[in-house]
């Protein structure tokens, strides 16, 4: 039966210089299986001027203007977060191919890309929906993409002092957090930021969000889980009149007074896994579980 011919967006780290030979092991993966292949504009210009490697691409595309049945990201999770902001609301899986250490979404590493590219063409693999947390404000919107696939935290932004920060679930008054900041978490970023600051490690799938505050001036405060259902309203308080939102990272500067609402984003992302492979061993691997420090 002849195989399907598959459109592939490829994003990656532009600051990973030493990672030619990995990049060129994987276009000539799917040039065997002649696959279209695509390429994030900034990402080809880093290949072919900075790298001077040869790049047979089928095209070139900048922003959100592209289409594919599948989206490789090579770098670290840092990278395949910036392209679950590219792809949004197009759900088109994404295959994270790492070039560092592993990562929990980029957990594949380049010498396994051969087999998992057979796999992809073989139907041998399976897609996890993850949650996305959106945030819309009553006052200016907020410039970037407004949805987090790992978190989204409020920050303090100047050194001296601490922001209160009112927090209200489904119209119901929680508390106010006296702090540098509150994480709000997916279960897929809860092993990033949010678990920093001591928030609980979730597993992928279940339908949760935590809230966990940063350095809270009271030691009472507990991190807290939430369904995934719940509208989380945030109003915050700051001597400096403004504070950040830090959406998986990008952060923007909001005004005092301002009332963000959070809730589920109503698409997921799509995460290309391979069949047989263990978020457990992942989780145990990275935390180095069971291995004696002394």
């Amino acid at each position: 039966m002849e195989q399907p011919r598959l459109k592939f967006a490829l994003f990656g780290n532009i600051y990973q210089t030493k990672k030619s030979a990995s990049i060129q092991k994987v276009l000539a993966c799917l040039s065997e299986h002649d696959a279209e292949i695509y390429v994030d504009k900034e990402y080809y210009d880093f290949l072919t001027l900075d790298q001077r490697l040869d790049v047979r691409a089928n095209g070139i595309f900048e922003g959100n203007n592209f289409e594919a049945d599948y989206v490789i990201s090579m770098g670290g999770d840092g990278t395949f977060l910036k392209a679950a902001s590219r792809v949004r609301e197009k759900m088109i899986p994404i295959l994270g191919v790492n070039m560092g250490r592993l990562g929990f979404l980029a957990d594949v590493s380049p010498s396994e890309i051969e087999q998992c590219v057979k796999a992809l063409y073989a139907d041998d693999f399976a897609i996890e929906n993850r949650a996305l947390i959106k945030v819309e404000t009553d006052g200016e919107p907020l410039e970037g993409y407004p949805c987090a696939l790992n978190d989204v935290a409020i920050l303090k932004r100047d050194t001296a002092s601490m922001i209160s920060i009112r927090a209200n679930i489904n119209g119901e008054y929680l508390t106010t957090y006296q702090a540098d900041g509150l994480v709000i978490s997916t279960p897929t970023g809860s092993t990033a930021y949010s678990l920093s600051n001591g928030g609980p490690i979730i597993v992928p799938g279940t339908k949760v969000l935590s809230m966990t505050a940063v350095a809270p001036h009271s030691m009472n405060i507990r991190p807290i889980v939430l369904s995934d259902s719940s509208e989380i309203t945030l109003t915050v308080e700051s001597r400096s009149h403004n504070f950040l939102v830090a959406i998986d990272g990008r952060s923007e500067k909001c005004k005092e007074g301002t009332k963000l609402t959070l809730r589920r984003a109503p698409y997921d992302v799509k995460v290309v896994k391979r069949s047989r492979l263990s978020y457990f061993n992942t989780l145990r691997e990275k935390m180095m579980w069971g291995i004696d420090a002394r």
